[in-house]
C-alpha cells in the first residue's frame, strides 16, 4: 500500500519491499564481512589501496580500509560509518565490529528464512546484549595496579595485528614508555603530549622513542652551532622581526642622513629585544655556567639580521616552531613560555643535556635529547618509504590509544577469541534456559555470531576453522579460558601467553554490533525517493 501510495506521490521513486528490503541488507553486510575477513588478527592479509593520483597506501587496520574505500551502498556505508566511530573513541575494534554485523545478520537469515519474524530475533539480540555486557564485567581481568609488562603484552597484541613481528615488537616498548611517561596520577592521560616525528630514512625497524621533543625544522643561520651541550632552553612568544606598520603610512625625508636615521629607528626597536636577550644569555652563562649552551625557540619569526646577532653570541635559535610544541617543550625541558623580553629571571629556563641537529637531504630536523623529567616525549618513526611510514603512523596512533585504555580502564580481557567463546558459551549453556518464548532463538543466532571471531582467526593463519572451534568449545566446557593458538592451530591460555585485549573495545563491539544488525533487520522497505534537485522542470522544457 505505502509503495503504490509513494508511487502516485513521486513516480521516478525506487521502492525495495520487505523480503527484497532486508536481503539487501544482509549482502550488503556479508559483501563488507567478506572484504575484511582476511585482515583480522596478527595473521591476516594486507589491502593494497590506490587512490585516483596512483598513491598507494598498504594497510590491514579495518579503519583506514573504511574511511578510505569508496563504499557505494548506503547499507555497507552505514555500517562503515558505525565501526569508524569505534575507532575514533576507543582507538581499535573496526574489524571485529563489521564482521559481527555481517554475521549477526546471516545468523538472522536463517531464522527468517524459516518464517521468524525480524522483530523476534531483534528481542532476542537486546535480551543476550544486556547479557553479554554483564558477563564481559564479571569476564575481564581487574588490575588496580597496571604494571609496565601487562601494558607492553597489551601494546603488543594491539600492535601485532596492524604491522608485522619484527616491527610490532620494536614499536611495543617505545609506546608503552611513551604512555607512562606522559601520564600524571590522577589526570587524563593527554596522548597530543607524545609527539609523532615521521623520518624517511633508513629501515623501519629503528623506528625508537626520544625521551624529549624532535622538531621538523633547524636553525636558519650558516654560523650558529649545530650542537649545544648542557643547554639552558628560553622558550619565547615574541616577534624579531621587523613588522610593517598596520596603518599604511608614508615617510618623506630630503637628505640621506635622514633616511639612514629612519631605518635606523625602524631596527631599533628589534635590535632591543635581540640585545637584551644577549644581556640575558651573558648573564645566565657566567661563572659556573660559563661552559654551558643557550637555546632559544621562538614560536614567531626572527629575521636575518637578529638571527646574525644571536649567532655571533654563540645562541642557538629556532623561529616558528609550532604552537602545540610550545606546550609539549614546557613539559619536556621545564621553564616556562614568555611574552615578553624584559623581566626574564633564571627561574624560566629549562634545561635540555644534549641539543642537535640533522639535516636529511633538504629536510633539517632539532633533537632535544637529554632532558631530566620528561612528560612529553617523541616517537620517531623511520622508514624507507611514504607508505610505509603511514602504515607505522596508524599502527602507533592505535598503540598508544590500546595502552591510554588499559590505564584508564584498570582492566583488561583475554585475548585471541577467548572471550567470544566464553560467551557464546554462556549464552547457549546458562541464560538461554532463562529466556522465554521464541526470543531464544534471537539468543542462540547471538551466541552463534560471536564465534566469527575465532573461526575467522584459525582461517587466517591457515587452520581449518571447523577443528578449532570445536578443540575451544570442547576446552571451554572443562571450565578453562582459551583462545586460538596461532602458530599451531590447537588452544592456548591467553592469560599465560600474555595476549590482552582492551576491555572497553570489547564493551563498544558487543553494544555497538547488537543495534546495528538491529536496526537493520528491522528495516522493511528502501526508499530512494529523495529530491534530486529542488528545481522543477523549467518552463519551455
Amino acid at each position: 500500500m505505502s509503495a503504490s501510495a509513494l508511487k502516485m506521490i513521486n513516480p521516478n521513486s525506487d521502492v525495495a519491499r520487505r523480503g527484497q528490503a532486508l536481503q539487501l541488507n544482509i549482502t550488503a553486510a556479508i559483501g563488507l564481512q567478506d572484504v575484511l575477513k582476511s585482515n583480522l588478527g596478527p595473521r591476516g592479509t594486507i589491502k593494497m589501496l590506490v587512490d585516483g593520483a596512483g598513491a598507494i597506501k598498504l594497510t590491514k587496520d579495518g579503519k583506514v580500509l573504511l574511511s578510505e574505500m569508496q563504499i557505494q551502498h548506503p547499507t555497507a556505508a552505514m555500517i562503515a560509518k558505525a565501526a569508524t566511530a569505534q575507532d575514533e573513541i576507543t582507538g581499535d575494534g573496526t574489524t571485529s565490529i563489521v564482521l559481527l554485523v555481517g554475521e549477526l545478520l546471516k545468523q538472522a537469515e536463517r531464522y527468517i528464512s524459516e518464517g521468524l519474524h525480524p522483530r523476534v530475533i531483534t528481542e532476542g539480540y537486546d535480551l543476550a546484549k544486556k547479557e553479554a555486557l554483564k558477563f564481559l564485567e564479571e569476564f575481564k581481568t581487574n588490575q588496580t595496579e597496571i604494571d609496565r609488562e601487562l601494558l607492553v603484552s597489551v601494546a603488543r597484541t594491539s600492535l601485532r595485528t596492524k604491522v608485522h613481528r619484527a616491527l610490532a615488537d620494536t614499536l611495543t616498548e617505545a609506546v608503552v614508555d611513551a604512555v607512562l611517561a606522559i601520564r600524571h596520577e590522577g589526570e587524563p592521560i593527554d596522548l597530543h603530549m607524545v609527539e609523532i616525528m615521521k623520518m624517511q630514512h633508513r629501515s623501519e625497524t629503528e623506528s625508537r622513542l626520544i625521551r624529549g621533543l624532535v622538531l621538523d625544522h633547524g636553525a636558519r643561520h650558516p654560523d650558529m652551532p649545530k650542537r649545544v651541550k648542557d643547554a639552558f632552553v628560553l622558550t619565547l612568544n615574541v616577534s624579531l622581526e621587523y613588522e610593517k606598520s598596520e596603518i599604511n603610512s608614508g615617510f618623506f625625508y630630503s637628505t640621506p642622513e635622514q633616511r639612514d636615521k629612519l631605518v635606523e629607528s625602524e631596527r631599533k626597536h628589534v635590535d632591543d629585544k635581540v640585545r637584551r636577550l644577549v644581556e640575558f644569555k651573558n648573564e645566565v652563562c657566567s661563572g659556573e655556567n660559563a661552559n654551558r649552551g643557550f637555546v632559544i625557540i621562538n614560536q614567531k619569526g626572527i629575521d636575518p639580521l637578529s638571527l646574525d646577532m644571536l649567532a655571533k653570541n654563540g645562541i642557538f635559535a629556532l623561529r616558528r616552531a609550532k604552537r602545540r610544541n610550545m606546550e609539549r617543550l614546557q613539559l619536556c625541558c621545564g621553564g616556562i613560555a614568555q611574552n615578553s623580553v624584559d623581566d626574564l629571571t633564571p627561574d624560566v629556563l629549562g634545561y635540555a643535556g644534549n641539543v642537535y641537529e640533522q639535516v636529511l637531504g633538504e629536510d633539517k630536523y632539532t633533537f632535544v635529547e637529554d632532558v631530566q623529567d620528561p612528560y612529553s616525549v617523541t616517537i620517531l618513526i623511520k622508514g624507507p618509504n611514504p607508505h610505509t611510514l603511514a602504515q607505522i603512523n596508524d599502527a602507533v596512533r592505535d598503540g598508544l590509544r590500546a595502552v591510554k585504555n588499559a590505564v584508564e580502564d584498570q582492566a583488561v580481557v583475554a585475548g585471541g577469541g577467548a572471550f567470544q567463546v566464553a560467551l557464546a558459551q554462556h549464552l547457549t549453556q546458562n541464560f538461554k534456559k532463562e529466556v522465554k518464548g521464541r526470543a531464544k532463538m534471537g539468543v542462540q543466532a547471538f551466541a552463534d555470531a560471536m564465534m566469527v571471531i575465532p573461526k575467522v582467526l584459525a582461517q587466517n593463519a591457515g587452520f581449518d576453522a571447523q577443528d578449532v572451534v570445536v578443540a575451544l568449545q570442547d576446552e571451554q566446557m572443562e571450565g578453562h579460558v582459551v583462545g586460538v593458538d596461532l602458530k599451531t592451530g590447537d588452544t592456548m591460555d591467553p592469560k599465560l601467553e600474555g595476549v590482552w585485549d582492551n576491555y572497553r573495545v570489547h564493551r563498544h563491539m558487543i553494544h555497538s554490533c547488537s543495534v546495528i544488525a538491529s536496526n537493520l533487520l528491522l528495516v522493511d522497505e528502501i526508499m530512494r525517493a529523495g529530491r534530486t534537485s529542488l528545481k522543477g522542470p523549467q518552463l519551455g522544457e
